[in-house]
């Protein structure tokens, strides 16, 4: 497993590298000159050329690019051109509170998601069934932003109309409470609770119709003990990769929930830092994101081999 998990960290570094290659040339394709936005619409052309030889952007771009993976490689992703604060800093303090958004996201989403698919498996072509993916299937279809809007006007505007109340149901933006959680972790949840009730329900028919289900029945186990101890145990390995899969997908949402919602997270930070044309931040961000998705696939991978023992890395 050792040998392994270092030839998979090894096999990383070449992605992280093309992305951030990708991204530092990206970012450098939008229109628009960071020198400008820092200096100001009204500053004069000199000032403005002072500050673009200050940040290094009159440099070529492999020039600009070695230099800043040269930087990579010692822990510096430079400095905001925004606030003039390392982008180390300004992604330390933002990253808890995307993956406190995240982490709860997945938890409500498992929590929901997984009971809702494992029902569905034990009741096929019932009303409960039909039901349930009827409802998960609106879950998979509805945006993201949208249901955060949908969310806002609901709590904030029409319920308090309706009871007459002077001041929303829950908070519609911010951060600091755990009010301030509940329609931020709803509407980035609804997806994952929708995906994952459909893989688990899925994982589970495949199962149930194996010869040792029926073996296991016949010998007048319980049925619980038949759904749960044998039955999920061996329809997890799609599970856990969907909710592998989803984890990377909500760090990716977290943009849109956290803009929705004024969560000051690194997904305001990338979409405040992209307005700015700032492409220091612009790449650590995408950069973490990135990393988060690679060590969630080889987390999901090594859990594999605990899930199903015939499953071995050499």
């Amino acid at each position: 497993m050792t040998r392994y998990l270092i030839r998979r960290l090894l096999l990383a570094i070449p992605t992280l590298i093309g992305v951030s290659f990708f991204v530092f040339l990206s970012v450098r394709l939008v229109p628009g000159d960071p020198a400008i936005a820092l200096a100001g619409e009204l500053a004069t052309p000199e000032i403005v050329a002072q500050v673009r030889e200050d940040l290094g952007l009159d440099d070529p771009l492999h020039i600009q690019y070695i230099t800043y993976m040269g930087r990579m490689l010692q822990g510096d992703m430079g400095q905001s051109i925004r606030s003039r604060l390392p982008v180390v800093d300004e992604i330390a303090l933002r990253l808890p509170r995307t993956l406190l958004l995240t982490f709860a996201s997945l938890l409500v989403a498992a929590a929901i998601g997984i009971p809702l698919g494992i029902a569905s498996s034990t009741r096929p072509g019932s009303m409960f069934d039909t039901g349930s993916m009827i409802v998960a299937l609106l879950g998979i279809s509805m945006p993201i932003f949208w249901l955060g809007l949908m969310l806002m006007i609901l709590f904030a505007v029409l319920i308090p109309d309706w009871l007459s109340l002077t001041s929303p149901v829950l908070p519609p933006t911010g951060y600091g409470t755990w009010q301030h959680m509940i329609m931020p972790v709803t509407a980035l949840a609804a997806n994952s609770i929708a995906l994952q009730a459909r893989m688990t329900r899925a994982s589970m028919l495949e199962v149930l119709g194996q010869d040792y289900i029926r073996t296991a029945r016949a010998k007048g186990q319980y049925e619980r003990t038949v759904v749960y101890y044998h039955a999920l145990r061996n329809a997890l390995l799609p599970i856990v990769t969907i909710i592998g899969l989803q984890f990377g997908t909500l760090l990716g949402g977290a943009v849109l929930t956290e803009t929705v919602f004024s969560w000051p997270g690194i997904g305001r930070l990338l979409v405040d830092s992209i307005g700015y044309r700032d492409y220091p931040v612009i790449q650590g961000t995408v950069f973490v994101i990135a990393v988060g998705f690679v060590l969630t696939n080889i987390l999901v991978d090594v859990l594999y081999a605990y899930l199903d023992p015939r499953i071995q890395y050499r």
